[in-house]
């Protein structure tokens, strides 16, 4: 199973915190960086870097890791203009770079925005006009993000990888099993689409540097503030929380299902040693 980091740009995340986690995550041995596309974080004001042009950045200062966006709401930009971006980051990273898009979810943060947001079906059918005009301008790997009936039927025909965020091994399985069934429905091998889930993590290098972690997560989310245990809170919220070897174990669980690829959520960019956590103990298991 490859592994890559997902990183957070709507909770506050500034340059310096972006640069020392590519930076780090490309020294450490990870597959791949990730960065969500959000103009606010959804538990109040906080924002932070412009997703694409902080990509842009990591793609100039990279030479091994893939990059991508996870994932961009097909309302917040033109087709053509998605498609000239990705066109751009594709040459920018020598073919290192995957343009993940899905429906958008958040009404509130569009009309925040001034973004309409229709009805999902209509939402759906721009889905499949920006791959379709990406595949016009290059041959950029072009990433699904969801689950839901509309995105998987997109996903089936038209993507080359899948994304669904979850931390339960059983509900991939559900979802991965309809696409697989959508796909062979239009003609297409179910193999042909790579498989991924993004969640969030939280582990350390024993139980006292796990618990450390977890109280300086409540001043990186804010549901986990006030909670009495952080660790609780964090697996209901659907993250991957235990020792490494838990962890270890629950993405097995996932390789067992057809993930061929996790993204982890970072949600302390200024926690390297996270990072080194993860490369040490839980990467060289996964090869």
């Amino acid at each position: 199973m490859k592994l890559g980091i997902l990183v957070e740009v709507e909770e506050g995340l500034d340059w310096e915190a972006w640069h020392a986690t590519y930076t780090t995550a490309e020294r450490l041995g990870f597959e791949s960086i990730w960065l969500s596309d959000h103009l606010e974080s959804p538990w109040g004001t906080r924002h932070g870097l412009e997703t694409w042009t902080a990509l842009a950045v990591a793609a100039a200062e990279t030479s091994r890791v893939v990059l991508g966006s996870l994932v961009s709401p097909v309302k917040f930009r033109e087709p053509a203009i998605v498609a000239r971006m990705a066109t751009t980051l594709h040459d920018l990273t020598h073919g290192r770079f995957v343009v993940g898009l899905g429906l958008g979810w958040n009404a509130d943060e569009h009309a925040a925005a001034g973004i309409r947001f229709p009805p999902a079906a209509e939402r759906a059918r721009r889905l499949a006009a920006t791959i379709e005009r990406i595949r016009c301008e290059a041959r950029v790997p072009v990433l699904v993000g969801g689950s839901g009936s509309r995105t998987l039927q997109v996903a089936a025909r038209s993507a080359d990888q899948w994304n669904m965020t979850t931390a339960s091994p059983e509900a991939f399985g559900v979802a991965n099993d309809q696409l697989d069934r959508l796909c062979l429905e239009v003609g297409r091998p179910p193999g042909a689409i790579e498989r991924s889930i993004a969640c969030g993590v939280l582990t350390g290098w024993n139980a006292a540097d796990l618990q450390a972690r977890a109280e300086r997560m409540r001043t990186c989310i804010p549901p986990l503030a006030a909670t009495h245990d952080v660790q609780s809170s964090a697996r209901e919220m659907g993250w991957l929380v235990g020792t490494t070897e838990e962890v270890v174990a629950h993405l097995r669980k996932f390789a067992a299902q057809g993930v061929e690829r996790a993204m982890l959520g970072h949600y302390d960019p200024r926690d390297a040693g996270m990072l080194e956590v993860l490369a040490r103990d839980v990467l060289p298991r996964l090869a």
